[in-house]
């Protein structure tokens, strides 16, 4: 029968263990060492705590600050004229329809003969949205002044002037290219 590994273990250290007594007052020198580690122990954390308390105080107040002006908008939302009435909500959308069509109706007649035509165009429906975004700042900050509400209508008036003569000259190029391939086949 298999002898059991532990009871082997301590047959082979028989007669290794240290069975002396300890000398007197060996129980008080071990309770003082453990009570000044302990003590050790509460210093250092005490320590720590005293070195990092303020600066987690001033970590705590920073993420609370953050978190306000995150929470708080930057920028008020801007106005336009679908703010301010329904009625103008609706020649908004009556201007930006009318404006989306034109543009389509442009992009249809994008030829080689009318590219230039149609990006001068571009560039200058830019510059008036550009205008637009400033006109809504302004209107924003004036409170719905009338006068803004004028500008901001004559801003899509004006873009839709444009898409009309772009449209308009496109057509004249079209009658002048019309008219020359006339000529050149009768000649």
């Amino acid at each position: 029968m298999q002898k059991d590994p532990i009871n082997e273990l301590f047959d082979e250290l028989k007669g290794k263990f240290d069975t002396e007594v300890p000398k007197l007052g060996h129980q008080q020198r071990f309770l003082d060492k453990l009570n000044d580690r302990g003590q050790l122990e509460k210093e250092t954390t005490s320590i720590f705590y005293l070195k990092w308390k303020p600066l987690m105080a001033i970590a705590a107040s920073i993420i609370i600050c953050l978190s306000v002006f995150v929470a708080l908008p930057n920028d008020p939302e801007l106005m336009d004229l679908a703010s301010v009435s329904p009625e103008l909500s609706n020649t908004q959308d009556f201007f930006t329809t009318t404006i989306d069509n034109e543009l389509k109706k442009i992009n249809k007649e994008r030829t080689p003969l009318t590219e230039q035509i149609i990006d001068d165009a571009l560039k200058q429906l830019q510059l008036l949205d550009d205008e637009y975004q400033n006109l809504k700042i302004d209107l924003t900050e004036s409170n719905e002044d009338q006068r803004v509400i004028y500008a901001m209508i004559a801003n899509f008036q004006n873009r839709i002037d444009i898409l009309k003569t772009v449209l308009e000259q496109i057509e004249n190029v079209k009658q002048l290219k019309s008219n020359n391939d006339e000529n050149t086949n009768t000649i």
